[in-house]
């Protein structure tokens, strides 16, 4: 029965995505206007298609692999991580997804359906849950972006607001604290049901844990332009009625179906499935997208991250299909007991640059015996590429975990911060311990041993001084937001962790033609420019009159 409610709440939702934005060419203007006079909507369902559009909405997911798993050197190699955001490559149709995706479609549901319950006593909890994941998918735009449409964005058609304000940066941040506060305070377990939530099943308790949380997340992030007021919202979330995330089971996961998939059209309107699993996993199974960038797998394997062959594994992909990974060989422990060199991919570079030196297989020798196609030494698969584990449609949607949570903790007990939540190494490795667990819980590992966990922690100590704390805190929100990596550039940029060079200090400086320094936000879409003229203006002139990726947003002052 569970199986039969979530496949149709999948379904629906699916319908939904492409009702919302099916007559729009003008993406600005067209905010919440009325797309297939269907003013009933189910504002449960709303909620279903803004959650599962967060990490299936292909357009959308294609910003992160072009450009934020570059900036963050977690993934390189493949054409389009390098190309875009390995090399620099400005491209405003590219840098512009996230923003001509969630505005016309989550926004414009969430926005629509907080609209018409907030005066229905009966439909309390289901507008504050819409209203707790505007917050979120808005401090994506804004954390991409900086100044963007916040308080009038999806009032198009409600208010006739078709060119909303450009929002400071700053009080879109003031105004997430006041509506977390609030919408957490709203919920309540008496009342109506959320009926369609694909995070927590419309659990009333996780989602106040979720809107404290995020409170903790968001008041990290301006801890350095505004430390006071960080503090202070910090302090409130840890008292704040519900709680924060206390163990594993409080993830914020939205919960995908690994359903067929192909790069057609109708990928582009289907929700159902993770689709930067998917992504990662790519259409050309001969030029497999997901290499691990140096930077990366060489923190993971020479720290001995107990992680990193988890997370990277060598496969003969040549016999692999376009659609699964069957078939696909994995050669990584014999790469280990030979002693092969591995050859991470640099910033800046394409997996064949240069060509990496092969070995012997014994592996593909067998294999070449009978199957005289396949060739015994397989220059290529000395490059670590991110695991099937992580290739799978199934996979979660990661909002915030409780191993995030843990990690705040510790840095706000760095800054000291009345935390009252244990010392600094304590809640660092109880951090660490629980984002190894979370791979494991959510990608189909048995758990990391204990002996295991041990022999890491006693290899790798935190540090000594504030600094060397911060940055070893850092470095593993960093590895921890692998599968979360809009959060992951923002806490990058943000903590100054860990300390990325340019490609251009790995000799592929004649091929960064968007300036050396790697990029601290993406520029507006160009349409911008025509259709919200006005606010474009205003956020371009507060830039110093260019919109440069250059600029840092209010908050990223490292």
């Amino acid at each position: 029965m569970k199986q039969l409610i979530k496949k149709y709440i999948f379904a629906l939702a699916t319908v939904l995505a492409g009702i919302t934005c099916s007559c729009s060419d003008s993406y600005m203007e067209d905010l919440n206007t009325d797309p297939s006079k269907a003013s009933s909507l189910d504002p449960n369902a709303q909620l279903t298609t803004a959650e599962l559009q967060t990490y299936g909405d292909l357009g959308m997911i294609e910003i992160y692999r072009n450009y934020l798993y570059a900036f963050t050197q977690q993934l390189m190699g493949c054409w389009n991580t390098t190309n875009y955001g390995g090399r620099h490559t400005i491209d405003n149709n590219e840098m512009s997804r996230m923003w001509t995706s969630f505005y016309p479609k989550a926004i414009k549901n969430l926005t629509d359906g907080i609209y018409r319950t907030s005066q229905d006593d009966s439909k309390t909890n289901i507008n504050a849950a819409l209203r707790i994941y505007r917050v979120y998918i808005m401090s994506l735009i804004t954390d991409v972006y900086g100044d963007a449409p916040y308080s009038e964005a999806g009032l198009g058609y409600i208010d006739e607001k078709y060119n909303p304000h450009y929002d400071l940066q700053e009080d879109i941040y003031t105004d997430f604290f006041a509506e977390l506060e609030a919408a957490g305070m709203a919920l309540d377990p008496a009342k109506d049901d959320i009926t369609g939530d694909v995070i927590y099943n419309g659990d009333i308790d996780k989602w106040k844990k979720l809107a404290n949380s995020l409170r903790l997340r968001f008041a990290m992030r301006i801890s350095d332009v505004a430390p006071d007021k960080a503090r202070q919202e910090f302090e409130k979330a840890l008292a704040a009625d519900g709680g924060v995330f206390t163990d594993i089971s409080d993830d914020a996961l939205i919960q995908y179906m690994d359903i067929s998939f192909s790069f057609g059209q109708d990928a582009y309107s289907d929700y159902r499935g993770n689709t930067l699993s998917q992504l990662l996993f790519g259409n050309d199974p001969s030029n497999n997208p997901s290499y691990l960038c140096s930077t990366f797998f060489n923190e993971l394997h020479d720290s001995g991250d107990p992680r990193t062959f988890l997370i990277a594994r060598f496969y003969y992909d040549g016999l692999m299909s376009s659609t699964s990974t069957d078939n696909r060989i994995d050669l990584t422990d014999e790469i280990i007991e030979k002693g092969v060199t591995m050859n991470p991919c640099e910033p800046g570079a394409y997996s064949w640059e240069p060509w990496p030196t092969g070995y012997d297989s014994d592996i593909m020798a067998g294999i070449a015996e009978t199957n005289p196609s396949v060739e015994t030494t397989m220059a290529r698969e000395t490059e670590p590429k991110l695991a099937n584990n992580f290739l799978q449609g199934d996979n979660p949607g990661v909002i915030i975990t409780y191993a995030e949570v843990n990690l705040l903790l510790a840095e706000a007990t760095l800054k000291g911060w009345n935390v009252g939540k244990g010392a600094v190494e304590d809640l660092y490795w109880q951090g660490v311990r629980a984002a190894m667990d979370f791979l494991t819980d959510n990608y189909g590992y048995s758990r990391i041993s204990d002996d295991d966990f041990n022999t890491f922690k006693a290899n790798n100590d935190i540090g000594h001084t504030d600094e060397q704390k911060k940055e070893s805190i850092n470095t593993q929100a960093w590895i921890l937001h692998f599968t979360n990596p809009a959060e992951c550039w923002a806490n990058v940029r943000r903590s100054g962790y860990p300390k990325l060079k340019s490609p251009a200090e790995y000799g592929f400086g004649q091929y960064l033609t968007g300036g050396s320094e790697i990029p601290v936000r993406l520029c507006y879409p160009t349409l911008e420019s025509s259709y919200n003229k006005t606010g474009y203006d205003e956020a371009i002139e507060r830039m110093g009159g260019t919109d440069n990726w250059h600029i840092h947003v209010w908050w990223d002052i490292e």
